[in-house]
């Protein structure tokens, strides 16, 4: 018998054993979410921090490649924590000293030509680097992609004999970010192989891949990442590490305006 605020409902027991496995039913599909939202949020949060360390500091090769044209640049850069950010230009001379500041959730941008620093709004965040394919965002490894999104664990692959998540990546409600969903690819130690960027309808946009996966200041990381649009597929950007050290801290006084504007070898 089961009652309620002045009135008795009479059960047979029967019923109620037949609505019993429905809800052990719903109570594994609810336990099953959280533990997919729960994996795929360390996954995501484990590759994230595998790729930047506590801090690190790398020299790269940016190559800009159309159709009929292409443009290289190598670039000096510096992370910190998850939020902290800077690079620096090195060459060509034309483009040297140009840099670019995350530091927190802001960002900006330097040109020694002028001599004029200028704080990007958020707006700017996902416009493109320097002409690239990747956005500022991008670039930063932005902690976005920790805080504005959830993570859920769809799957996983067997690729060259290791296991790989496959991670879902959906916004959270009026989180300022332009992508409907991204899906991760992240190697049973933390190697990012693949992300696929998505609009607004779930349709592919871009995508990055990791190429030639070796031992790097200490650890596997890819020394190639190649970004493209789904739309353009002759064309691509290229980030290739020449040399990358991962270290306990570097000095707050790296991450200000004033770094922003000085040279640092």
């Amino acid at each position: 018998m089961i009652s309620t605020i002045g009135l008795k409902v009479q059960v047979p027991w029967s019923t109620l054993w037949r609505m019993f496995p429905g809800c052990l039913v719903l109570l594994w599909i609810g336990l099953a979410t959280a533990s997919a939202g729960d994996d795929g949020a360390r996954i995501v949060r484990e590759a994230f921090n595998y790729m930047r360390g506590k801090s690190s500091a790398a020299t790269v090769e940016m190559i800009i490649h159309r159709p009929d044209w292409e443009r290289r640049m190598t670039l000096r850069g510096w992370t910190q924590g998850e939020t902290d950010s800077l690079f620096r230009i090195v060459a060509p001379p034309r483009d040297s000293g140009n840099g670019t500041l995350k530091k927190g959730g802001e960002m900006w941008t330097y040109n020694p030509k002028v001599n004029r620093v200028i704080k990007l709004p958020p707006s700017m965040m996902s416009q493109s680097w320097m002409g690239s394919d990747f956005s500022n965002n991008d670039l930063a490894k932005s902690d976005s992609l920790l805080h504005d999104y959830d993570h859920y664990l769809e799957g996983t692959e067997r690729i060259e004999g290791k296991t790989v998540y496959v991670v879902r990546s959906e916004p959270l409600p009026r989180a300022p970010v332009i992508w409907g969903m991204q899906r991760l690819r992240i190697r049973e130690d933390y190697v990012l192989l693949e992300q696929v960027f998505y609009d607004e309808d779930l349709k592919p946009v871009k995508h990055l891949v990791s190429k030639d996966i070796q031992m790097m200041g200490g650890r596997l990381v890819p020394r190639r990442m190649i970004m493209r649009k789904v739309d353009d597929p002759g064309a691509y950007t290229a980030v290739e590490y020449r040399e990358i050290e991962f270290l306990d801290s570097l000095p707050d006084s790296l991450f200000t305006i004033t770094a922003l504007k000085t040279a640092r070898r």
